[in-house]
C-alpha cells in the first residue's frame, strides 16, 4: 500500500520541500505547491499560468483571462520552471512513481474571471479553456520527463471547485446571482478527454462532501477524497472497485490536531469502511492510497512533516496488517 501527499505544503524554499517530500514519502512523492509565496505559487495561479496560448493576469477578483501576458503570469511560469528545476537534484534517477498536480479545468474555469463575468457563464471561455488546458497538461507532463526521466509520473487533477459547478452555486461576478449548473455529461466529456490525453495513471481530488463519485469513476481510474468529509455511496464506490476503481483516502487532518493519533488510530476508517463493502482484506492495498485529508499549505512545517511520516507509517500498517480489515 502506498503513501502521498495531496500537494501544498507550508513555506517558500522548494529545495526543503523537496528533501522533506523525498525522505517522508519515498514510495511517491510529489512536486509540491507552496503557495506562501505569493500569486502564482497556489494552484490556481500555477494551472492558468501553464494554458496554452491564453493569458491571464491578476484582479482584486482573481485570476482573468486577458489577451496579452503580463507580469502575473510571468511570475507564475518563472516560480514553476525553478520548482521543475529543483526537481533534477531528488529526481533526476528517481525511478518509481512521482506524482504532480494542477488544478482540473472545471475548478479552474469556476475561478476565472473574462472582462464580461465568470469564464464558467462563457461558452466561448469554455471551449478554449478546456482545449488549452488538456495541451497544457501534456506540456507540463513533458517538462517534468526532461528532469525526471526514469519516473513514473501520476497526474493529479484537483476539482475541490466540480461539485458547485455541477450544482450551479458558482457566484457570478457581483455575488447577486449563480452560474447556471454545467450539465453531468459536459464535465465528464471534458475531463475524459483530459484524462485520455495525459497518457499516465491519473487521480482526480475532490475534498469536498459531495464528491460525484459515479460520474467519476466512469471518466477517471482514481478518486482522491477526505474521507471524513465525503458523502460515499458504498453500492457506487463497491461496483468501481470492482471495476479497478481506486481510492485514494484522506485520513490525516490537513491541520494538526493537539495530539497526533497513532498510526493504527488513523487508518480505522479505512478498515471501517473496506468491512463495509466486504472484499478480500488482501485486496485493500491494491486498491487503497493513503493520504493527507488535503494540502498542508495551511498547517505549520512541524505538522506537515508529522502528515507526511503518518501517512506513510499508516500505509505501513495496513500493508502488514491486512487481516484485521
Amino acid at each position: 500500500m502506498r503513501a502521498t501527499g495531496i500537494g501544498s505544503l507550508p513555506g517558500d524554499d522548494i529545495d526543503a520541500a523537496l528533501a522533506l517530500i523525498f525522505t517522508e514519502l519515498p514510495d511517491l512523492p510529489h512536486l509540491p505547491e507552496l503557495p506562501a509565496r505569493g500569486p502564482g505559487a497556489d494552484m490556481i495561479g500555477r494551472t492558468a499560468g501553464v494554458l496554452v496560448d491564453l493569458h491571464v493576469d491578476l484582479q482584486p477578483s482573481g485570476w482573468r483571462l486577458v489577451p496579452r501576458p503580463g507580469i502575473d503570469v510571468r511570475r507564475a511560469r518563472e516560480m514553476l520552471e525553478r520548482d521543475l528545476d529543483a526537481l533534477v537534484p531528488v529526481a533526476a534517477t528517481h525511478d518509481g512513481p512521482l506524482k504532480v498536480q494542477l488544478a482540473g479545468p472545471w475548478t479552474l474555469l469556476a475561478a476565472l474571471q473574462t472582462e464580461h463575468g465568470p469564464a464558467l457563464a462563457d461558452p466561448g471561455a469554455v471551449r478554449d479553456v478546456s482545449a488549452s488546458y488538456a495541451e497544457a497538461v501534456r506540456a507540463h507532463l513533458d517538462d517534468v520527463r526532461r528532469r525526471a526521466p526514469h519516473a513514473q509520473l501520476i497526474l493529479q487533477v484537483d476539482e475541490p471547485g466540480l461539485p458547485a459547478v455541477l450544482a450551479g452555486t458558482v457566484p457570478t461576478s457581483s455575488g447577486l446571482s449563480r452560474v447556471r449548473a454545467l450539465p453531468e455529461q459536459d464535465a465528464e466529456q471534458v475531463l475524459a478527454d483530459v484524462i485520455t490525453g495525459a497518457a499516465v495513471p491519473t487521480v482526480v481530488h475532490c475534498c469536498a462532501a459531495d464528491v460525484p463519485l459515479r460520474m467519476l469513476a466512469r471518466c477517471a481510474p482514481a478518486l482522491s477524497v477526505d474521507l471524513a468529509v465525503a458523502h460515499l455511496d458504498l453500492d457506487t464506490l463497491g461496483e468501481a472497485i470492482e471495476g479497478g476503481f481506486d481510492l485514494w483516502a484522506g485520513v490525516v487532518p490537513a491541520l494538526g490536531p493537539g495530539v497526533a493519533p497513532s498510526p493504527r488510530e488513523t487508518v480505522e476508517p479505512i478498515r471501517r469502511i473496506w468491512g463495509q463493502l466486504g472484499f478480500p482484506a488482501e485486496l485493500m492495498a491494491e486498491r487503497f492510497t493513503v493520504t493527507p485529508a488535503c494540502g498542508l499549505a495551511g498547517a505549520s512545517t512541524g505538522w506537515a512533516t508529522t502528515a507526511m511520516r503518518l501517512v506513510r507509517q499508516a500505509a505501513k500498517v495496513l500493508t502488514e496488517e491486512p487481516q484485521r480489515a
